[in-house]
């Protein structure tokens, strides 16, 4: 059986838009998967896993596992068919979509654009955990860096990566230094998140 973890507890998110108040719904929801289509293990099309959910209207955000679940019901009865579903077992972590509106708003990379060589990256924990070491971390700790760990929200990590062969390695060290399992994404899925949690955009539907 997979494991489901949940970010929050469910709120309503008001937004401005278009000089009236829009509100994103207090159910609206996000999943993480875990190392899926990754090196040819726990390989599956996520296109037609949200198609086999649609009476939740799920919407699904690039290949590694990411969706929108904008009408989840209860959120128990979601989790259940979801992993009902899943061809595999993984690690699923349950994100309340208000969590991914406030991480834009708060944006812990600034407005500065990344270098070149450089990936900007949130690592999405399945449960919250402090980190034991004081902020910023670098891997390897010395000589030039190849991941590097700027800050830290709730069950949310932020950092940044070179463009290099070595570097998944040292993204694999992130579970052993919280002490929790966690799945990495680029920021620029977090930014597809929460356009499609706003109405702005449809993604892989």
């Amino acid at each position: 059986m997979a494991v489901a973890a949940s970010c929050a507890s469910p709120q309503e998110f008001p937004l401005a838009r278009i000089g009236r108040i829009v509100y994103i719904s207090d159910m609206a929801l996000v999943v993480f998967l875990r190392g899926v289509n990754v090196g040819g293990h726990r390989t599956f099309r996520p296109s037609i896993l949200a198609k086999e959910l649609k009476e939740f209207d799920v919407v699904n955000v690039g290949a590694a596992g990411t969706f929108v679940v904008r009408k989840p019901g209860s959120r128990e009865k979601f989790r259940a068919e979801l992993l009902r579903r899943l061809p595999f077992e993984t690690h699923v972590m349950l994100c309340d979509g208000r969590d991914l509106m406030g991480l834009e708003k708060e944006n812990p990379f600034g407005t500065e654009p990344p270098r070149p060589d450089t990936v900007r990256f949130v690592s999405v924990l399945e449960k919250a955990s402090r980190l034991a070491q004081t902020l910023p971390i670098t891997l390897p700790p010395s000589g030039t860096w190849l991941v590097r760990i700027i800050a830290q929200e709730n069950q949310f990590v932020f950092g940044m990566y070179r463009r290099h062969m070595k570097t998944i390695g040292y993204l694999g060290q992130i579970d052993k230094l919280l002490g929790a399992p966690a799945t990495t994404r680029n920021w620029n899925t977090i930014i597809a998140i929460v356009r499609i949690l706003k109405g702005q955009e449809k993604t892989g539907r």
